[in-house]
């Protein structure tokens, strides 16, 4: 995709935004949203949230799982838009909600989920991910946890220096759930950042993070669905003849006469016996020993290029025939995706979720990503510039005050002295 500019317009102000959006993020500002389908969407700002919502109550202790609080956090646009965050250090965190219709990729429509992270704590270690699970009627919702089958995990994850937004696919066929093989990024302040997964019918993906376009590419080629085109021959073998060694001792290279009676160490040609030594108390005078400079190591040929060198032996390669092309690699959902859910491990805990949709147009998401994200997104930027900018001026009068009282000591101490 080719990156252009959007000019984004602020209200009430003749402030202008530019934001970089992908050829297809862009034409969600003004394609139509008339046909699209809505399977899911919370924005946290009522109380029955919690009815929506089931804590993983059965998957941990209630010791080992953290509380969720409903808030607008430290910064904040409108302090009555709310999400939920995590409240308690070292903790799990689990949580599902029923979609309100189930996603069927049979229908093969676009997936589109779309939220927001905001690690308001200065997170060190701690997932923030979200999931999109199959079960029905049979979920359970209070057992949901980390062995609970899903069949997308998407979203950030960060834990010292590995930082990373996680893709991640159920494929049947595999035993294992299928990571994409190259890191995408995250963002790792303290602000709000919006995450947008794509999944299409034609077998492709795409990534966003704050609406820019980070990642896209070709199912087969970005995960490991398939098995590879082609495989080395097991008809063949590298000749028992073949030479790949490049070179070789010269045989014409002889060790010279008396190479091996050369010294490692000789006595220091430089030391004299202290004028003060005793030979009847202190015994027979040694010079001390030094690294022989004639000496060389151990003796070995000189290399020379191997006349029967051939290279390295490649292989020849085949065709596989296990390698089938999956029209239906973007399936994850082919018996109906019907909850969402959090499944966390933070260390540290502080982390807001907030405006999640489930959609099949990437239209859609776009639009309620501007009546929600982008709206509060300017007046948060405001608010957290303001309480950092007040943190650094009570910090550098903390330091000032500090100065100050050891100058204080420091006079005090002299005129003491002077009493002396």
């Amino acid at each position: 995709f080719i990156d252009i500019d959007s000019i984004h317009y602020q209200p009430f102000t003749t402030q202008f935004v530019t934001m970089k959006f992908s050829l297809l993020a862009a034409a969600a500002l003004c394609g139509s949203t008339v046909n699209a389908e809505i399977y899911f969407k919370e924005q946290f700002n009522d109380d029955a949230w919690k009815d929506r919502w089931t804590v993983s109550s059965d998957w941990k202790s209630k010791s080992e799982l953290g509380e969720w609080t409903n808030t607008a956090g430290e910064f904040y646009a409108d302090a009555s838009d709310k999400g939920i965050q995590t409240s308690q250090d070292a903790r799990f965190y689990g949580l599902s909600a029923a979609m309100t219709k189930a996603f069927n990729s049979s229908d093969k429509k676009d997936l589109v989920i779309q939220y927001s992270v905001k690690h308001e704590q200065k997170i060190d270690c701690g997932g923030a991910y979200i999931k999109l699970m199959p079960g029905g009627d049979d979920f359970e919702s209070t057992k949901f946890g980390g062995d609970t089958p899903y069949a997308i995990m998407f979203g950030p994850d960060i834990c010292g220096q590995n930082k990373r937004t996680h893709v991640i696919f159920h494929y049947d066929k595999k035993e294992d759930n299928l990571l994409i093989k190259k890191d995408v990024g995250c963002e790792t302040d303290q602000l709000s950042h919006l995450y947008t997964l794509v999944l299409r019918p034609d077998n492709t993906f795409e990534v966003f993070v704050d609406n820019k376009s980070v990642r896209s590419g070709k199912l087969d080629e970005e995960f490991d669905f398939l098995p590879e085109k082609e495989i080395k021959d097991p008809e063949q073998s590298k000749p028992e003849d073949w030479v790949d060694v490049r070179e070789i001792p010269d045989p014409e290279d002889v060790k010279p006469e008396g190479y091996d009676d050369i010294l490692e160490e000789i006595p220091d040609p430089d030391a004299a016996k202290p004028d003060d030594w005793d030979d009847e108390d202190d015994g027979e005078w040694e010079a001390p020993m030094m690294d022989n400079p004639d000496f060389k190591g151990p003796w070995s040929p000189k290399m020379i290029p191997n006349p029967d060198y051939k290279g390295a032996w490649v292989h020849p390669m085949i065709a596989n025939p296990e390698y089938s092309y999956d029209d239906s690699m973007h399936a994850v959902c082919k018996d109906g995706c019907t909850h969402v859910g959090f499944e966390l491990w933070q260390v540290k805990s502080g982390t807001i979720f907030d405006d999640i949709i489930v959609t099949d147009s990437l239209e859609e998401a776009q639009k309620f990503a501007e009546e929600t994200f982008f709206k509060k997104k300017e007046g948060e930027k405001e608010m957290f510039d303001d309480a950092e900018k007040k943190r650094r001026e009570e910090q550098e009068a903390a330091m000032a005050d500090e100065e100050d009282f050891d100058m204080d000591d420091m006079e005090d101490m002299h005129m003491m002295g002077d009493e002396f």
